[in-house]
């Protein structure tokens, strides 16, 4: 009786009976589903934009908790970056100037890490460029604490051979009574032969044929022979640590290649061999392959009113002997 339903007929003006069928009742079933799904799609999506749900609301604090860590990882790392800094700004200007060594490039020590796809696993994320900075400061870092703990093996190796290399450096004037023969310095100078302005490579002491020469720090003699270049009978000698000190116009030559001499050993008499105005010792030293001004080595034997007194004396622009 349940299914069982009546219509009037507005053409008949009778009452019909009607009959619901399952397809009948399956159709307003989908109707009410139908309708309930669009009004549940309706409510998720306004509730989704403008509302967040509880899971929304633990994911978003745990977010915020993460770019508070972030920062947190940054000030420290600011804080490492700084001592990082100090302890290369000792390395550089006090260890490596104590025991002459060249300063570590910046170019070596902030290169970076190889690689253009490091950081892409980190794309594609909201916060992307924090994670990325973050990771790039840290690999930063790393690197540069890499290049410091090398440099201090470095500074420990030479500290360890320090002594060696105290009595290795040229630090002694090579002449007995030094700072009265010293006649001309280390730049332009008059050349006493050709009588033009050349640059004078070394210091020039005048003092008597046979006078002794001393060599100016432990080392080994490279060249004992007579040099085709000016120098006339010379020794060349080989001080390790970069260091070689040259000694021109000898008289006699007392030593031979490969021997092993000591601070402060003969090593020959002054003559005038060579392009040589009068008798005198022509002395340079040589640095990293370079030419450098021998006076800042005088400073082992010399008082400091001798080391000012022969610094003034070689800065004066005069004719040289050789």
């Amino acid at each position: 009786m349940g299914n069982v339903k009546y219509r009037f007929n507005t053409k008949s003006l009778t009452v019909e009976k009607v009959t619901i069928t399952l397809w009948d009742k399956l159709k307003v079933l989908m109707r009410i589903v139908l309708a309930g799904m669009v009004f549940s799609v309706i409510v998720l999506t306004i509730g989704y934009t403008f509302f967040d749900s509880p899971k929304e609301k633990v994911l978003r604090r745990e977010i915020e908790q993460y770019k508070v860590q972030y920062q947190i990882i940054n000030d420290r790392m600011d804080l490492l970056a700084s001592a990082l800094e100090d302890i290369r700004e000792r390395d550089d200007h006090i260890y490596r100037v104590i025991f002459e060594a060249e300063p570590i490039p910046r170019t070596i020590r902030e290169a970076a890490f190889g690689g253009t796809d490091r950081y892409a696993p980190y794309r594609g994320f909201q916060n992307t460029q924090l994670i990325s900075e973050t990771m790039q400061r840290l690999d930063q870092l790393t690197r540069q604490l890499y290049v410091q703990s090398k440099s201090y093996d470095e500074v420990f190796e030479m500290a360890k051979n320090k002594t060696d290399m105290l009595a290795s450096i040229p630090a002694i004037v090579p002449i007995a009574r030094g700072t009265e023969r010293l006649v001309s310095g280390f730049g332009y100078r008059i050349h006493p032969i050709y009588n033009v302005r050349r640059m004078h490579t070394g210091v020039d002491f005048t003092a008597p044929t046979g006078t002794p020469i001393y060599a100016t720090g432990n080392g080994v003699v490279v060249e004992a022979d007579r040099n085709n270049h000016g120098y006339g009978r010379m020794v060349l000698i080989d001080h390790g640590y970069g260091y070689q000190t040259l000694y021109a116009h000898l008289s006699v030559i007392q030593v031979k290649p490969g021997q092993e001499i000591k601070r402060g050993e003969v090593i020959g008499l002054v003559g005038n061999t060579g392009i040589s105005k009068a008798p005198h010792l022509h002395y340079e030293v040589i640095r990293n392959g370079r030419k450098v001004n021998p006076v800042g080595y005088f400073f082992n034997d010399l008082t400091p009113e001798e080391f000012e007194y022969i610094i003034e004396v070689a800065s004066r622009e005069n004719q040289s002997l050789s």
